[in-house]
């Protein structure tokens, strides 16, 4: 019987997100278009809200609780450690692009030595 009634709500907050977005375009001579926007805002949030209080609407709201809180616990590096990968990978990327400037001017003379 729930999944029958977060069914409904699926299809309910799909037809208001629906109405919204048509409700934006139909106006569009009629009302300014702040007015058109929060129309389409007030539909938005409405489905939300409706989609929110479905069961997969619940495991949406925990992970994306979840994911907030594994962010709070990533380390970002500071500031120098930033500008010295930057510069290492700056580096590298000189090296590589050296090496194969030297190695397409030999297989091009190569080439034009064997035509």
């Amino acid at each position: 019987m729930k999944a029958m009634l977060d069914k409904v709500k699926l299809a309910a907050a799909l037809v208001l997100a629906l109405a919204g977005m048509v409700s934006f375009y139909y106006f569009d001579p009629q009302l300014a278009q702040l007015y058109r926007v929060l129309i389409l805002l007030a539909a938005m949030g409405a489905a939300i809200g409706i989609t929110v209080t479905t069961a997969m609407g619940a495991q949406l709201v925990s992970f994306a609780r979840s994911a907030s809180i594994e962010m709070r616990k990533s380390v970002w590096p500071s500031r120098r450690e930033t500008t010295q990968t930057t510069l290492i990978v700056l580096v590298m990327v000189s090296v590589v692009g050296v090496m194969i400037f030297i190695i397409d001017s030999i297989l091009r003379w190569a080439v034009k030595a064997l035509i």
